[in-house]
């Protein structure tokens, strides 16, 4: 395990994001916000989630603020606010990203809450990851019920496109 693992790593994460992204951009403002008895509820209340998740996440790890968080309910349409959220968050992860060092993986970067202060960097790294994957998951299926044609975001996928 390494820091260029990683950023290849997350290459994948943010490519299968803009990818769900572009199907989200595809729906209605009704369906954008239809009530979804699962998990965090409508597509954009997913996408809100994610984005709180991980702007948490690395904000602790990067010893900084978090962005100033995304509105919890909406009666316009805030695509593009949310875009241009989910933009900035992508570089601050970026910038993160191209400053690890393979030693950095093994800090234990993080001061609150305490009980996260037992988790090394990689591991934060490893759980971002996976949480974006079962929410896109989450997103594709609701997506698809919406009459969107998905695809997969195997990860094997995306190292055949990118080698």
């Amino acid at each position: 395990m390494n820091a260029d693992a990683f950023r290849h790593f997350y290459n994948y994460h943010f490519a299968e994001n803009r990818k769900t992204w572009e199907h989200v951009a595809s729906l209605s403002f009704e369906q954008f916000l239809q009530a979804v008895g699962y998990s965090h509820g409508s597509v954009r209340d997913q996408i809100v989630h994610l984005l709180d998740a991980e702007d948490m996440w690395f904000s602790e790890l990067r010893g900084t603020n978090a962005l100033e968080p995304l509105p919890s309910t909406t009666e316009v349409d805030d695509r593009d606010v949310i875009r241009a959220h989910w933009d900035k968050l992508e570089q601050n992860i970026r910038a993160y990203l191209a400053e690890l060092k393979d030693d950095m993986l093994f800090t234990k970067p993080i001061k609150e809450p305490e009980e996260d202060q037992v988790l090394f960097a990689w591991q934060v790294l490893l759980h971002v990851a996976n949480h974006a994957t079962d929410h896109r998951a989450q997103l594709l299926r609701v997506l698809y019920d919406l009459g969107v044609d998905t695809k997969s975001q195997d990860y094997i996928f995306y190292v055949y496109e990118n080698p």
